[in-house]
């Protein structure tokens, strides 16, 4: 008869996409994992499978997440004060890791999967700032002359750049000036 799994699976998927953002996956190795985690080797591949198919599982939930969060706070309000809203969420968080870029700046697009993962998260995001900047400017609130897709590729340029310098240790007032200088450029 199987085991029964003695621990969160969800806990200790949070607990590896921290890792994971924080380390990168070369960065991290599977006895980290094994400590972040707080499982054993055994339930590491029983549950996940191996290291890859841990780090893809962690990639996926973390993007379907902070997609669902960057939406939320896109979709309230005004659609530049949501645009806004959706920048200032990051800068406020208390971990300045993002899985998503560290993925992008570790891989690239030399992995098919991964690369997947992100290019899915990013056409969310994008499409769903397009939406946001054609209402601004029907509303007047966004300029009129400002291309969507343009638009939208430097709001989401912005937000990784900001995630970035973060990751750096920018001061918060840095990151604020960053996103202030973005949203002005859209009015």
């Amino acid at each position: 008869m199987a085991r029964r799994r003695e621990f969160d699976r969800e806990a200790a998927l949070g607990n590896a996409i921290s890792a994971f953002a924080e380390h990168g996956y070369e960065g991290t190795s599977t006895d980290k994992l094994l400590d972040a985690m707080n499982i054993s080797r055994q339930s590491l591949y029983n549950t996940y499978g191996d290291k890859r198919q841990l780090y893809l599982e962690a990639l996926q939930t973390y993007a379907a997440q902070s997609i669902a969060e960057q939406l939320q706070s896109l979709n309230g309000g005004s659609p530049l004060k949501g645009i806004e809203s959706m920048l200032n969420a990051f800068i406020l968080r208390p971990s300045k890791s993002c899985l998503g870029v560290s993925a992008v700046c570790e891989f690239g697009h030399r992995d098919p999967e991964i690369a997947m993962l992100n290019d899915t998260a990013a056409r969310a995001l994008r499409a769903a700032l397009e939406r946001r900047i054609s209402e601004g400017k029907a509303s007047g609130e966004i300029d009129a002359g400002i291309n969507e897709t343009a638009a939208a590729h430097f709001v989401m340029a912005t937000l990784s750049g900001i995630k970035v310098a973060a990751r750096g240790g920018a001061p918060l007032e840095a990151l604020r000036d960053i996103m202030r200088l973005a949203l002005r450029s859209l009015a």
